[in-house]
């Protein structure tokens, strides 16, 4: 769910993930955010996403908890201190992160499914840094329960929770957003990582 926030028209100057120099991002779009215009578009006029990533993770940690609670329990050579730490660690380090992010998205007055239109880009908070912070929350969510659960399942599902979802929604978002704001998303995709 990368986005920055910027209007067709606007011009702003973010600053760089890894410098105190600003970065102007300039958006020349004037393509209205429900417009169908592109096979990349949903027929809400969003990114052609068509299975809510959330559900994705959903089913990677049930899987896990499956296969950790009913085939073959597979825990953490570690003690059990240090896996709940670290645990309690990941899971309030994804809620602050999804909080964070879902809160520029109200700001914007945007809706954080993809499939919905994105009026304008947020190059901002975690976007700094990530161009797929909630995707990012959601992988570091899982991976917590896993510690919390001792589940060595869950935590190494998370990883093809990931991957699933990069080729369900994190491709399709960013072919619309390329094509909905063009020149100023292809600079921010060449100045922030996808995930880390």
């Amino acid at each position: 769910m990368a986005i920055a926030r910027l209007k067709p028209g606007t011009t702003r100057s973010p600053v760089h993930p890894t410098t105190t120099e600003p970065v102007e991002i300039t958006v020349s779009s004037g393509k209205p955010a429900g417009a169908m215009s592109s096979p990349v578009q949903s027929p809400q006029g969003g990114a052609r996403v068509r299975f809510p990533p959330p559900f994705v993770f959903l089913g990677f940690l049930l899987v896990g908890a499956l296969l950790q609670f009913v085939v073959l329990p597979l825990g953490f050579p570690l003690p059990r201190s240090i896996t709940l730490a670290a645990g309690g660690f990941c899971v309030m380090a994804a809620i602050a992160l999804f909080a964070t992010a879902l809160r520029l998205f109200r700001a914007t007055g945007q809706h954080p499914r993809p499939w919905l239109p994105t009026p304008s880009l947020i190059a901002e908070g975690p976007y700094r840094f990530s161009r797929n912070p909630i995707y990012l929350a959601m992988t570091l969510m899982q991976i917590g329960l896993g510690l919390l659960l001792d589940s060595a399942w869950i935590v190494a599902l998370s990883a093809g929770a990931l991957t699933a979802v990069h080729f369900i929604a994190v491709r399709p978002e960013e072919a619309y957003l390329l094509d909905r704001f063009g020149e100023p998303y292809r600079r921010y995709l060449a100045s922030v990582r996808r995930y880390l």
